[in-house]
């Protein structure tokens, strides 16, 4: 049997992603199971090298975690011969620079989203990367979940009949930071430095919304800053600068040509009344369904109760007890890992991953308009982005 060692250049893992998704859940995994297995018998194993700012953390996390490499030079790291895949997720505002060296370098690139600061960056990386050929892979961690597998699979099965619309909640309350500790880093409340509700979560509303349904054709959004000030990681007051919260209206077609009506509340200043931090429910003719993170039930036509609106009477209908449990019928690992080792087979195969850079431009395509239909008052097409 071949064995093949890629050594991965993990630029971020000081952050609370890049830790806890990207290196505890998918990266030491990887590396602790033995690699994964290619269809060839080809065994693929993985050799992560630290990369951060913070030569102290970035240590602690090394010995922590029987890490043999680690840096506090980027540069250096991307140019070494040794490296064969960049992973970044720092800093919204630093990650285009990143992935342009390192694809430059001839790295494949692996990397958080959004991947640039304008469309007009995120597309020259999509176009530096067909002009390099390395393979390039963007985190669509939600299509990989197990309650969008399932969803997913309702949509293939013809479950839904036509489908007419999807309703999705997302958020949290994140604390101020003044008496109790922010949830989130304060970076994420600051226009200058790449915050912001639209800017992080219309990323990944674009691929949902594709992966689940198909392309997006117009947006309609309202932003808003619910929280003007907080308090950063040292307790110092500022003045949040970005959007907290986005509801967004789009307008879907999905591959048979079908409209379908999307409406997503996207909020970092929400107490949470649901079972999960994130739902989508969609509806069709012949059926609807619900999807968490794990979880998805659902509801045919010829089970759907036909009730009656009168706020006389309470209400007896057990609504939530009428829906049900759309089984896995599989074993579905962490979904951050699932797309790794997708992602690490495509590297080898040398073939380009489904969700790249390409991919991730109209993500940015979308929090833009988003941010643009907020400011003008207004619905807006979504252009077909070309290279």
């Amino acid at each position: 049997m071949t064995t093949r060692t890629l050594r991965i250049a993990m630029n971020g893992i000081t952050g609370r992603m890049g830790y806890r998704q990207h290196l505890v859940r998918s990266i030491l995994p990887i590396r602790d199971q033995g690699g994964i297995t290619l269809p060839d018998g080809t065994r693929v194993q993985v050799e992560p090298v630290l990369v951060g700012r913070n030569a102290d953390k970035v240590a602690e996390i090394a010995r922590r975690h029987d890490v043999e490499l680690w840096s506090t030079d980027l540069d250096a790291v991307i140019a070494d011969d040794a490296t064969d895949v960049v992973f970044d997720a720092s800093m919204t505002s630093l990650r285009a620079e990143t992935l342009t060296r390192a694809m430059k370098a001839g790295k494949h690139v692996y990397t958080e989203k959004p991947t640039a600061e304008t469309l007009a960056e995120a597309v020259e990386l999509a176009r530096l990367r067909e002009g390099t050929g390395v393979t390039a892979g963007v985190v669509h961690d939600k299509l990989y979940l197990p309650g969008l597998v399932k969803l997913r699979r309702l949509v293939d099965e013809g479950f839904f009949g036509r489908i007419l619309s999807l309703r999705g909640e997302f958020g949290y309350w994140v604390f101020e930071g003044e008496h109790q500790a922010a949830q989130r880093p304060s970076w994420n409340y600051r226009t200058e430095d790449g915050g912001g509700m639209t800017t992080d979560m219309f990323c990944h509303w674009n691929y949902v919304l594709e992966g689940i349904l198909g392309a997006v054709r117009t947006v309609t959004a309202t932003t808003v800053t619910h929280i003007p000030t907080r308090w950063d990681e040292q307790g110092r007051e500022y003045a949040a600068t970005a959007d907290d919260a986005a509801y967004g209206i789009f307008d879907v077609q999905t591959p048979g040509g079908d409209p379908v009506v999307a409406q997503i509340n996207s909020s970092w200043a929400v107490r949470v009344h649901r079972d999960e931090l994130v739902e989508f429910q969609v509806d069709g003719t012949h059926g609807s369904a619900v999807a968490g993170l794990r979880r998805c039930v659902a509801q045919q036509r010829a089970h759907t109760p036909k009730p009656v609106w009168n706020p006389d009477l309470p209400v007896t209908e057990p609504f939530r007890d009428q829906w049900l449990e759309v089984p896995a019928n599989a074993d579905l690992d962490n979904g951050f890992k699932l797309q790794w080792e997708e992602f690490l087979a495509d590297v080898v195969a040398g073939r380009p991953h489904r969700f790249d850079l390409l991919s991730a431009a109209r993500g940015v395509q979308l929090a833009e308009l988003g941010l643009r239909s907020s400011a003008e008052g207004r619905r807006l097409d979504v252009p077909e982005i070309t290279l």
